[in-house]
């Protein structure tokens, strides 16, 4: 997501490259429900797989590995991508990028839910995760360029979000619903009219082309660090070894790049400052424990306690549902208290609601593990708006497009990763003492993170 937030005029390049007259642009009120529409389905459909992962596994009779695969594909896709998707959306436009990765989005949907075995399915969950790259930050540029007044346009991007936030408290019941009355397909076919919709309100819009630099070393030794890194965790043995060392020197060859490319992927110096270190990870610590918990708890519910998937995804519904109210709480007390507060007390709650979770058992109500879970989602709700008002306020204004596309980059990845790790640990017949296991090494990193938080972000005398 490389955008800035300021208000630009619709440009059109010509083509000797200078800007031209203003394109069409569809009206201001499609654009927006484009934009929203698209941010809710890429959100959906990053959560609403969890709870049909049990059934994908007996159709098409996969272990858990490759079911781990089915979320990772789609996220690690996203995570490594959307670091240099922003500057493909500046240079052909915002709305074709963002009719391109829907159309794109809605096909690798529909080859998902006809997907005859499990490799097949990943292959196509991994061009989903790519479409979705490309929507995100070309979404975010079709708000902001409708909006050009600056109140406004901080009110549709809030709208706008929400999008998201409806996504996380729906996807989990969605699926469940889906998976139980028809099968596990429907899940992906459910994107297909959506993205229909989405395409016809996004007729019209152009959106500004601007000459924006790739940095194609950076973003390739990216994909290659992260890819390996994850299929070491997953796969394990001699061949997660070998992967390892290429994650290694993968990663090594990234920070080459980067400390040489005039226009990085992700800027370094940005982590000189120690407001931005420490939100980025805090909001990664925050994704470890609230998407690989999630991962780890949905199969709990089906494959410990024998629930469906509707019962699976009910289960998540008091977590979800007070996330966007929360959220909202959290930008208010932001604006009164600074990022330091609710980002303390977010990631506290948080660990105090995974502690909670360790004595759940095989035979634990259901209803009181629902309950014990709400902190997770309340305190993940109160930090993360917090932490991303922190990283925009410690980068340069200039760089505040890519300092969020790092902060997102980093979420995304941090909970592929944790879906790799923990799905190790669950994996077998010792599921509870895994389950315990990742809910101790999820709070350990959050407490860790809040910690930081703490000391770096203390006002200064």
């Amino acid at each position: 997501m490389s955008q800035d937030l300021t208000p630009h005029a619709p440009r059109t390049a010509s083509p000797a490259g200078k800007p031209g007259p203003a394109a069409p642009q569809a009206a201001p009120g499609r654009a927006m429900a484009a934009a929203l529409l698209g941010f809710f389905l890429i959100t959906l459909d990053a959560s609403v797989v969890n709870v049909a992962l049990p059934a994908i596994g007996d159709d098409l009779h996969g272990g858990l590995s490759a079911l781990q695969w089915v979320v990772d594909g789609y996220t690690l896709a996203f995570a490594a991508l959307m670091l240099s998707t922003g500057a493909l959306s500046d240079r052909i436009g915002a709305g074709r990028a963002f009719a391109g990765g829907v159309l794109v989005f809605a096909l690798s949907s529909l080859a998902c839910g006809v997907a005859p075995g499990l490799g097949v399915l990943v292959v196509a969950r991994v061009v989903q995760g790519s479409a979705a790259a490309v929507m995100l930050p070309s979404s975010l540029a079709l708000v902001r360029q409708a909006h050009p007044d600056p109140v406004r346009r901080t009110r549709a991007i809030s709208l706008w979000a929400t999008g998201g936030s409806t996504a996380v408290a729906l996807g989990p019941v969605v699926g469940g619903v889906l998976t139980t009355a028809w099968d596990w397909r429907s899940v992906f076919y459910v994107n297909l009219p959506f993205a229909a919709v989405t395409l016809v309100l996004a007729r019209g819009a152009r959106g500004e082309r601007r000459p924006a630099p790739l940095d194609v070393p950076g973003q390739v030794t990216a994909v290659l660090a992260l890819g390996a890194l994850t299929y070491a965790v997953i796969e394990g043995g001699t061949r997660g070894w070998a992967a390892a060392g290429v994650a290694v020197a993968a990663g090594a060859a990234f920070v080459r790049a980067e400390t040489r490319h005039p226009h990085p992927v992700v800027p370094l110096g940005l982590f000189r400052s120690g407001a931005f270190s420490a939100s980025v990870a805090a909001g990664a610590a925050i994704s470890v424990a609230f998407f690989g918990m999630f991962f780890v708890l949905g199969l709990y519910f089906q494959q410990v306690r024998g629930e469906t998937a509707l019962t699976a995804g009910l289960m998540f519904l008091p977590m979800t549902l007070l996330i966007s109210t929360v959220n909202v709480l959290s930008g208010r007390a932001t604006n009164r208290f600074g990022p330091r507060l609710p980002m303390v007390a977010g990631q506290l709650v948080m660990v105090a609601g995974l502690l909670a979770l360790l004595p759940v058992g095989r035979h634990t109500p259901p209803l009181a593990v629902a309950f014990l879970m709400v902190p997770l989602g309340v305190g993940g709700a109160l930090a993360v708006p917090a932490l991303t008002a922190s990283v925009m306020g410690a980068a340069p204004a200039e760089r505040a497009g890519v300092a969020a596309g790092v902060l997102n980059a980093a979420r995304q990845v941090a909970g592929a990763l944790s879906v790799a790790v923990f799905g190790s640990l669950v994996a077998g017949s010792r599921f509870l003492p895994g389950l315990r296991e990742s809910l101790l090494v999820s709070a350990a990193l959050v407490l860790a993170a809040a910690a930081a938080t703490a000391v770096t972000l203390r006002p200064r005398a």
